[in-house]
C-alpha cells in the first residue's frame, strides 16, 4: 500500500474545509455575473467587495488598490509589463534577481526584446540578494525593482523592507511576488514602501486559479487584458465569484491562525531536518535557516539523480518536487540552485519539500525511512557516489556574496 504522504505543499495546498463551506452558498446560490447592474448581479458583486476589503486590510490597502487575477503568474507578468509600458517615457531599465520565480524573469526577458534592460542580481549561496550590488545597478533610467519576498524553491525570505526602502530613495517603483510568503508573515505596503505585491490562493488552502496584485494608487500601470470594463476598466473579464470568495476566507483563517501555522510548520521542518540528516548520510540542507520559510526544505542528495529519486517516491506514495511546479516538465537544472552558485551534479541531485498544517510528525517519519530507503538503492548504482568521500568535498560551490 502506498504511504499517500503530501510533502509538495509549496506547489499547491490542499483547499481547506472552511474555504469550501465559504463558496459554496456562491457556486450554489450566487449564479449572477458580478459586473451586471442587476439585482443577482449585485448580489454577485457584493461577494466581491468583500474578499477585496479582506485582503486589502492584510495589507494595510485601500481596497481600490486591490485587483483580482488568474493567479500570482498573471499578477506578476501584469505588473512587470504593466508597470514597465507605463512608465518607459521614464526610463527603460528594470532591476531584478536571477533568483526568481520564471513568471518574474520571463516577463523580463519579453521586456528586453522590446526596447528595455534588464540588470539580474547576484545572490548569495543562501539566495540573498546583495543590496551594494543593487545600488550600484540604479541608474537614472531604473524605473523598477522586482525582488521576490519568499523563494519557491529554498524559502529564502529577502530584506523586503529594505530593498523598498532603498527604490523610494532613488524615486524607482518596487514589486515584490509574496506569492509564496502572503499568509506565513503580516504585512503592512505602507510602513514597508511597497508599490506593488502578487499574491495567490492556492499556497494558502484557497482555490487554484485565483490570485491578485496590489497596484498602488499612486503608480501607472498599463492594462494586459482587453475586451471588458472589470475591475475598474483595468483587466477585463468575467470575474471567478465563488474562487475570491474561497480566496477571500482562505487569506482570514491564514491570518487568524498565523501564529499557530507557522509554530507548527517551524518545529516539523525542522524534525524533518533533524531524522533526514540522522538517518541519510551526504545530504546538504540549502539556505539560510534564520531567515526562511519554514514550510519549505531543500534537500541536495549528494550522488543521486533528484529526479530518479522524485520517481521513486512517487512510487511509494511520497509526493515532493524538484523544484517549482511550474517548471516541472524541464530538464533544465534549477535556475535558482545555479544562481547560489551550486554545481549542476548537486543541483541534480536536490528535492523540495515543503509542508502544511496539515501534516503530521508520523507522516515524517514513514517519510524518513523510504527516502533512506530509496536513497541507498540509488547510490548502490550510483558510479559518482562514494561513501568515504566527505560531505564538504562534495559541496562545489562556487563563491558567493555572504549575507548583507
Amino acid at each position: 500500500m502506498k504511504a499517500e504522504i503530501y510533502f509538495d505543499n509549496a506547489s499547491t495546498t490542499k483547499m481547506s474545509a472552511e474555504v469550501l463551506q465559504a463558496m459554496m452558498p456562491v457556486m450554489t446560490e450566487c449564479y449572477g455575473n458580478s459586473n451586471s447592474v442587476h439585482g443577482v448581479g449585485r448580489d454577485a458583486n457584493k461577494y466581491i467587495d468583500d474578499a477585496r476589503d479582506t485582503i486589502a486590510k492584510t495589507l494595510n490597502v485601500s481596497p481600490s488598490e486591490i485587483y483580482f487575477t488568474s493567479g500570482g503568474t498573471e499578477a506578476n507578468n501584469w505588473a512587470i509589463i504593466g508597470i514597465a509600458m507605463a512608465n518607459k517615457s521614464k526610463g527603460n531599465h528594470i532591476i531584478t534577481s536571477k533568483f526568481e520565480h520564471r513568471s518574474v524573469l520571463d516577463a523580463c526577458e519579453y521586456l528586453e526584446k522590446n526596447g528595455f534592460k534588464v540588470t539580474y542580481l547576484d545572490v548569495d549561496r543562501h539566495g540573498f540578494v546583495n543590496f551594494a550590488e543593487l545600488i550600484g545597478a540604479i541608474t537614472p533610467e531604473t524605473i523598477l525593482i522586482s525582488i521576490m519576498a519568499a523563494n519557491n524553491e529554498i524559502g529564502t525570505i529577502q530584506n523586503i523592507k529594505a530593498i523598498a526602502q532603498t527604490a523610494k530613495e532613488y524615486g524607482i517603483i518596487f514589486h515584490t511576488d509574496a506569492v509564496q510568503l502572503y499568509g506565513s508573515m503580516t504585512f503592512d505596503c505602507q510602513d514597508m514602501g511597497i508599490d506593488a505585491m502578487s499574491i495567490s490562493s492556492h499556497k494558502i488552502y484557497g482555490p487554484k486559479g485565483v490570485g491578485a496584485l496590489y497596484i498602488s494608487n499612486k503608480i501607472d500601470i498599463d492594462n494586459l487584458h482587453f475586451g471588458g470594463n472589470q475591475e475598474r476598466g483595468r483587466r477585463g473579464g468575467t470575474l471567478n465569484v465563488a474562487g475570491i470568495t474561497g480566496f477571500a476566507k482562505a487569506v482570514e483563517v491564514a491570518y487568524r491562525d498565523l501564529n499557530q501555522n507557522q509554530y507548527k510548520l517551524k518545529t516539523l521542518s525542522e524534525y524533518f531536518v533533524a531524522q533526514l540528516t540522522k538517518e541519510v548520510p551526504d545530504v546538504i540542507i540549502n539556505g539560510y535557516d534564520k531567515q526562511k520559510l519554514p514550510k519549505i526544505v531543500s534537500a541536495t542528495f549528494v550522488g543521486i539523480d533528484g529526479s530518479a529519486l522524485l520517481m521513486m517516491l512517487d512510487l511509494k506514495g511520497v509526493y515532493v518536487s524538484t523544484g517549482s511546479a511550474c517548471m516541472s516538465n524541464s530538464v533544465e537544472v534549477s535556475h535558482v540552485l545555479k544562481a547560489m552558485g551550486m554545481t549542476d551534479d548537486l543541483a541534480k541531485g536536490t528535492i523540495r519539500f515543503s509542508f502544511s498544517k496539515n501534516n503530521e510528525y508520523e507522516e515524517v517519519d514513514r517519510a524518513v525511512a523510504i527516502i533512506k530507503e530509496c536513497v541507498e538503492k540509488l547510490r548502490a548504482f550510483s558510479p559518482t557516489y562514494s561513501s568515504k568521500s566527505t560531505l564538504k568535498q562534495k559541496r562545489g560551490r562556487k563563491k558567493k556574496n555572504e549575507i548583507v
